[in-house]
């Protein structure tokens, strides 16, 4: 981002992108909705029982990034609607993120892109 204060519900850690959640389970739709501050709204049908409704989640924003479901790590918030999710080696982002791009350095790794 630019040198201002705006907030970003994502960032990159080399080829990893770390996304802030803010779900809403139980809802009428699956949907990825507005950034609200630092957090993405994402919203699934599935009850918040167990994990559920963020394995409904994953399943639904792996094809949206191009990866497979385990490829995205919840690293909190399994059972609360506050959650942050890396996702590894993504190969494209829904249009809420704005035109897609990945750091110049991150497919190095595994031999460039």
């Amino acid at each position: 981002m630019t040198g201002t204060q705006e907030q970003t519900f994502f960032h990159w850690d080399a080829d990893t992108l770390v996304v802030n959640i803010l779900g809403k389970p139980g809802a009428s739709k699956v949907a990825i909705g507005k950034p609200k501050g630092p957090q993405l709204k994402v919203s699934v049908t599935a009850q918040p029982r167990n994990g559920r409704a963020t394995d409904h989640m994953v399943g639904f924003l792996a094809p949206l990034f191009g990866v497979p479901a385990r490829d995205i790590e919840v690293v909190f918030g399994r059972e609360s609607v506050h959650k942050q999710l890396r996702i590894r080696n993504p190969h494209k982002w829904p249009e809420i993120f704005g035109p897609w791009y990945k750091p110049r350095d991150a497919g190095k790794a595994k031999g460039g892109q």
